[in-house]
């Protein structure tokens, strides 16, 4: 039933989204972290914590001259775990 939000996976070291090429993790990513860690919010966080210091070391491995922009990289990352409403992704 969920299986096509399995299907948005990061491709590294882009940090873009393997089925709708959006900036990783998608909506439907998130939806789905979401229910995968719906009695692990913490997990989640930390999950995500560590997938956000690989995304800042592959992309200055990538773009050395690059600086992300700590809030932006922090809200794409972390900020929508901590409670709301995540955006949803309508299944294909």
């Amino acid at each position: 039933m969920l299986g096509w939000l399995r299907q948005h996976q990061p491709v590294r070291p882009l940090w873009l989204c393997r089925a709708c090429a959006a900036a990783w993790p998608c909506p439907a990513a998130r939806l789905s972290l979401r229910i995968e860690y719906a009695d692990n919010q913490v997990g989640l966080a930390m999950y995500l914590c560590a997938l956000m210091h690989d995304a800042i070391t592959d992309r200055a491995r990538v773009q050395p001259t690059h600086r992300d922009d700590p809030q932006e990289i922090f809200t794409r990352f972390l900020a929508w775990t901590r409670g709301g409403r995540t955006p949803g992704c309508r299944p294909p």
